[in-house]
């Protein structure tokens, strides 16, 4: 979670938006990109999406 929360203070441009529902959907966006298209080193270099299918299967 404090991972999550470092990159997104480091990757998300949130000084750019003018009102909450910029700023809410900026987040829903990066969290989608986070979670579906960012490999993680931690994570085998997967996703995290792709790692959580990788333990369902297994």
């Amino acid at each position: 979670m404090e991972t999550f929360f470092g990159h997104m203070k480091d990757e998300l441009n949130y000084k750019d938006c003018s009102s909450i529902k910029e700023l809410r959907l900026a987040v829903n966006e990066y969290m989608t990109h986070y979670n579906s298209e960012r490999y993680q080193w931690t994570l085998k270099k997967m996703t995290p999406d792709e790692f959580r299918s990788h333990l369902i299967a297994a």
